[in-house]
């Protein structure tokens, strides 16, 4: 029988992450730690539902023209790479939870705190140096494929205090970020060797996230990115990784 409270709760998340071009890779991870989800199959689940969320936001990006390839190319050309990277390494346990308790915490007070200006055109920097964007959009993909997120959490509000683009395109640019790291982190974990996946109640949570994911992708950020709604998000977020902090470091 499927876990139809753990669809429910990706469902939703799907709906509000996908509005705002993102995956929610960082609340499919809190969620699955707090229903006690073995911790080898975690980052997959996450990353596989990343995938599907995103893809039909980034097609509607594309379509609109929002995605500019030349601008977006120094962030992904060391990220892939080191997505890849990042989902082959098999930690311990203990370790991994360290791992994920510290990058939930910190995306969870990125979220938080994070309030994009919807039309900052004008104020657009033309210093945009590709070696900062390369080695930004790097140590993220790394991270990414190493806990099981996309990437875009952390990604977005630095593109805006840099002044990267305009807010469409740093959502149209975090997306295409988002999907290309995870299929890039998924690539490295089944690189590895995969033992006891349970792929039928993966594929109830990736219906769960496909349908969220194609109503919040086409509803848009402007309708459901309410500000209650993302604070709240980040306290869920933040919540479980200090709890998995408290849980592997100090008991």
């Amino acid at each position: 029988m499927p876990d139809y409270e753990l669809m429910f709760f990706f469902f939703v998340i799907a709906i509000l992450y996908s509005s705002v071009g993102f995956g929610g890779g960082s609340s499919y991870l809190a969620i699955l730690a707090l229903y006690g989800i073995d911790y080898k199959v975690l980052r997959l689940i996450a990353l596989l539902c990343n995938v599907v969320v995103v893809s039909g936001g980034t097609y509607i990006f594309w379509k609109k023209g929002f995605v500019q390839w030349k601008k977006l190319f120094p962030l992904i050309v060391l990220s892939i790479p080191l997505a890849f990277l990042g989902g082959r390494i098999q930690l311990s346990e203990s370790i991994f939870f360290i791992v994920l308790g510290i990058v939930l915490t910190s995306a969870g007070l990125m979220v938080f705190f994070y309030n994009p200006v919807k039309n900052i055109e004008a104020t657009v920097s033309a210093d945009n140096n590709d070696i900062v964007n390369a080695s930004l959009g790097g140590s993220i993909g790394f991270v990414s494929g190493l806990v099981g997120i996309g990437g875009g959490i952390f990604l977005a509000p630095l593109l805006h205090l840099m002044r990267w683009d305009a807010a469409k395109y740093i959502s149209a640019a975090c997306s295409v970020f988002i999907l290309v790291n995870s299929i890039a982190g998924i690539s490295g974990q089944f690189s590895t060797e995969q033992n006891d996946l349970d792929f039928k109640f993966i594929a109830y949570l990736i219906a769960a996230v496909f349908i969220g994911g194609q109503i919040g992708s086409r509803l848009g950020a402007g309708r459901l990115s309410d500000l209650q709604i993302r604070k709240w998000t980040a306290v869920l977020v933040i919540f479980v990784g200090i709890r998995l902090l408290y849980k592997y470091i100090l008991v």
